[in-house]
C-alpha cells in the first residue's frame, strides 16, 4: 500500500511537470520576449576583407569573413535585434570574400531586418561592395570610398633572379598551371585569360552597385573607373545616402526600424583587453598575406583590392 502511494505521488508530479512544460514555459518565454528591449546590432568590418577563419588566439577568433558571417547569423537569430549597422573601416579585399559577405547581408535584409552602413576612415572597393548591399549608407564628408574596380597584382622578378643567379624550373601538368608566376614574363595568351577574369569580376561588382544603389549600370560604369571619392563627392554622385557619423547612423537606423527613444546597442566582435594582450596584429598579418602571397607561389589573390598599388609599398 505504501509503495503504491509513492508511485502515485511520483506519477502526479511527473504529469504536472509535463503540463507545465507544454503550456506554462512557452507563455513565460513569450512574456520574456515581449519584455525584451529592441536592440540595434553593430558589426564591425575592419581591415582587409579576406576569406577564412582569420586570426586565432587562445581566447578568440577574428579577422576573416567566416567570423563576420557568423556574427551576421547571430544578429539574424536574435529576436531582440531589430536592425543591424555595419561599421566599415576597410580598404577592400578579395572579390570572393566580399561577395560571400554581401550575399549574407542580402539574406539578412530579406528576413526583415534593415541593414545600414556607417563608413569610418575608408570604405573602398570590397568595403564599398558590402556597403552597396545595405539599405542605407552613412559616410563622413572626408571618408575615402568608391574605388569600384578590380585588379589582379602581378610582379615579374625574372631580371632580379638572373642578377642573383637563381633559375627556376617547373614540371607542369598544363601550359597555364604557373600563370602569374613571378619568375617569368606573362604570355599574351595568359594576359588575355587574366583580363577575362578581371572583366568578369568587374561586371559582377558593377551589378552589385547598380542593384544596391538602384542606379543605371551605364552610370555606375562611368563612376567605376577605380578612382576613390570623398564622402562629400560620393553623396553628390549617389554612392552614399547621408553624411554623418556612427551616432547619426544609429539614430537613422532606429527610426528606420521603428524604435522609439534611445535604442539599446548590442556590439558584436568586441575584443577584451586580455584578448588584445594574447592576440597579435591580425590586420598587418592579413595584409602581408594578401600582398605577398604570390611570392610563395600560392594561388593568385583575386581582387578587388582597393588600395592604390603605391599604398602597399
Amino acid at each position: 500500500m505504501y509503495k503504491r502511494s509513492v508511485v502515485l505521488v511520483i506519477g502526479i508530479v511527473v504529469i504536472i511537470s509535463l503540463v507545465a512544460a507544454a503550456f506554462v514555459t512557452p507563455r513565460l518565454k513569450q512574456r520574456g520576449m515581449a519584455g525584451e528591449k529592441p536592440k540595434i546590432a553593430i558589426i564591425y568590418v575592419e581591415g582587409v576583407i579576406i576569406g577564412g577563419r582569420g586570426q586565432n588566439t587562445l581566447l578568440s577568433e577574428y579577422g576573416g569573413t567566416d567570423n563576420l558571417i557568423k556574427q551576421l547569423h547571430e544578429a539574424r537569430d536574435d529576436s531582440s535585434v531589430k536592425a543591424v549597422i555595419l561599421r566599415i573601416n576597410s580598404p577592400g579585399g578579395s572579390a570572393p570574400a566580399s561577395q560571400e559577405v554581401g550575399e549574407e547581408i542580402k539574406k539578412l535584409r530579406s528576413g526583415g531586418k534593415p541593414v545600414v552602413t556607417s563608413m569610418g576612415d575608408v570604405a573602398a572597393s570590397g568595403g564599398y561592395w558590402l556597403a552597396a548591399c545595405s539599405d542605407r549608407i552613412y559616410a563622413n564628408p572626408a571618408t575615402l570610398t568608391g574605388s569600384i574596380g578590380v585588379y589582379m597584382p602581378y610582379a615579374n622578378w625574372e631580371e632580379l633572379y638572373k642578377k642573383i643567379g637563381i633559375r627556376q624550373e617547373k614540371i607542369k601538368s598544363g601550359p597555364h598551371k604557373d600563370i602569374l608566376s613571378p619568375d617569368r614574363q606573362m604570355t599574351g595568351e595568359e594576359r588575355a585569360l587574366i583580363q577575362l577574369m578581371v572583366d568578369d569580376m568587374y561586371n559582377q561588382f558593377v551589378t552589385v552597385v547598380a542593384e544596391g544603389r538602384k542606379m543605371d549600370p551605364v552610370r555606375v560604369r562611368q563612376l567605376a573607373d577605380g578612382r576613390i571619392y570623398t564622402g562629400n563627392q560620393a553623396k553628390e554622385l549617389g554612392l552614399v545616402d547621408e553624411l554623418g557619423n556612427l551616432y547619426d547612423a544609429v539614430d537613422g537606423t532606429a527610426a528606420m526600424a521603428g524604435i522609439q527613444g534611445k535604442p539599446e546597442i548590442k556590439e558584436y566582435g568586441k575584443v577584451s583587453p586580455l584578448q588584445v594582450l594574447l592576440g597579435t596584429s591580425d590586420k598587418m598579418e592579413l595584409l602581408d598575406k594578401l600582398l605577398f602571397k604570390q611570392l610563395k607561389n600560392d594561388a593568385p589573390i583575386t581582387a578587388p583590392l582597393a588600395m592604390p598599388e603605391k599604398w602597399g609599398e
